[in-house]
Formats: C-alpha cells, structure tokens, sequence
C-alpha cells in the first residue's frame, strides 16, 4: 500500500506518496510528489489523487500486452541497416502526412511524399507547405537529438514546427510559451491561463523525470503526450509538437514511432479528451497499442 514520506532540505519538508514494487528479490520504490511545507489537510487530499496514480497507471497495460510490445521492439531493433532509408522516406511522408493532415493542411499522400523527396511543390498555399517541410525539418531533429526531454528541446522543436506559418501578429509567439489564452474547438475545457502554463510545463517535466524509467514507455508517452495537450503551452502547433515529442519518447526507448491516421482522427480526439475532461488515459493507451501492434514497425 502507498504511504507518505517526508524529506527535509534547507529547513523545508518535502512530501511524496510511495509505493514498493518487489521485483524479483529487489524491491523498488515509485515517488509521487505532493509538495513542500503541506498542511495535514493538502497531505490527504494530495495524498489520495496519488495514490490514484500510483495504483492506476502500472494497470493500464496487461502483462500480455507489455510481452507483445517486447516482441515488437525486438522486431523492430532487427531492422538491417541497408533499408533504413527506404524506411525512412515511407514513415517520414506518412507520418507527415497524417500530422498535418489532422491539423487541417489539405496536401494529400503523395503530394507530401513528392514535395519531401521529389521536390515537386503542389498548387497549395505556401503556409501549408511550410507546415509539411517544417515537419519533416522537425522530425529529423528529434532523430539527430541525444539529449532528453527538457523545456529548451519543446521550444525549439516548435521553433521549428511552426516557422513561417504564423500570422504577423503571432511571430513573436515562436518558440515561447503563449501570452495569450487559447480555445480549442469542439472541446468543453479550457487550457490552463497563460501565467500558468510555465509552472504546469514544469510539472509535467518533473513527473517526466520521476516516472520515464518506472513506468512502461508507451505509458509515458501517453501521459506525457495527454499533458502536453492539455497544458496547449503554444499559440499554434501544439498537436504536431505534442506527436513528436511522443515519438521521440518513444523511440528514445528503442520502440517503433507512431503514425496516427487522420482517418481515425475522431477517435485519436475522444481517446485525447478522455484524459484531459476525466483523468481515463486507458483510452490513449488502448489506441496507441493498436497502433503499434498493427503497423509495420518499420521505424
């Protein structure tokens, strides 16, 4: 059962909730943190989302499911060499593809597989050219990075994912944190206020760091992604930022990449709101796993 542990540094209690996993004959500990110099009222309350946590997401995968994630990542690892390139291009155009496409840009299939890698440019407005070469420009940095997920990589992949496609008005917006409240369509939440974002993008750093090497990855990447989206810390380009930093946890944890069809958009969204109105990340989970237990694996 979890329990409260206290620390002290500096003369201040810091409060988390543990919980002991026996793994063979090593027993291993997961940390919640509730916070510093708390009342015995935040303790509890506190306390009990935590535990809700801690008991909630080693669950959301079945022991069945995590043996066939490993088969999948050794597949996956497998892959010869020669091949990569080809492998590249088809996930990069699909990937591509799909990420913009569910954000609204109207190239098709083969018009982004063309522009990427033939070079041929289609009768589309410039912006949504840029959104795809942009793209692809942020894919290969998220292959070409060796760091971790920290605040400074998020803002310059959005750098990157949204150049040139901004409006005036919003150029400044780039690569920063927003400075003014957004609304999402068809949604009934508001992200966070615009001060907030800053201290929430902190918190979903620091349970990042606390939960990346307890947790399954694709659990991680889960939570991390439905966090992200619900914190929508950008002006423009939260989506296709949020898809890339998923993958990139992903592979950072030699798994294959996930490419969302915006063919099932709809249930990607309803997966997505379920987190974020009713704290369920099952549903992403249960997609994501779908995804990848049903694609090719090839990258």
């Amino acid at each position: 059962m979890p329990y409260t542990e206290i620390k002290e540094k500096n003369g201040k209690k810091y409060y988390y909730r543990v919980k002991s996993i026996r793994k063979g004959k090593k027993v291993n500990k997961e940390r919640v943190y509730l916070g510093v110099d708390l009342n015995k009222k935040e303790i509890l309350k506190k306390g009990k989302n935590a535990d809700k946590t801690l008991l909630y997401l080693n669950n959301l995968l079945r022991e069945q499911e995590i043996k066939e994630l490993e088969n999948i990542k050794e597949k996956y690892k497998k892959q010869p060499k020669k091949s990569f390139e080809n492998r590249y291009e088809v996930f990069t155009s699909d990937f591509t593809y799909n990420s913009t496409a569910i954000e609204g840009n109207t190239l098709t299939l083969q018009e982004t597989a063309q522009l990427l890698f033939e070079g041929i440019t289609p009768r589309k407005s410039m912006r949504e050219i840029n959104e795809v070469l942009n793209h692809k420009k942020a894919f290969d940095f998220i292959l070409s990075y060796n760091g971790d997920v920290t605040k400074e990589f998020i803002c310059n992949l959005h750098k990157i994912v949204v150049k040139d496609t901004l409006k005036e008005e919003l150029k400044t917006q780039i690569g920063c944190f927003r400075n003014l409240q957004v609304y999402i369509r068809g949604t009934d939440w508001l992200p966070p206020k615009p001060e907030d974002v800053p201290k929430e993008i902190k918190s979903l750093l620091f349970w990042y760091s606390k939960n990346k090497e307890k947790l399954h990855p694709l659990i991680v990447s889960a939570y991390f992604h439905a966090g992200f989206e619900t914190v929508h810390p950008f002006v423009d380009g939260n989506g296709r930022t949020g898809r890339l930093l998923m993958n990139f946890i992903l592979h950072k944890n030699n798994l294959p990449m996930i490419n969302i069809p915006n063919s099932i958009k709809h249930k990607y969204y309803e997966a997505l709101e379920s987190a974020q109105i009713r704290g369920n990340l099952k549903p992403l989970v249960k997609l994501l796993f779908e995804i990848l237990k049903n694609s090719k694996g090839i990258f």
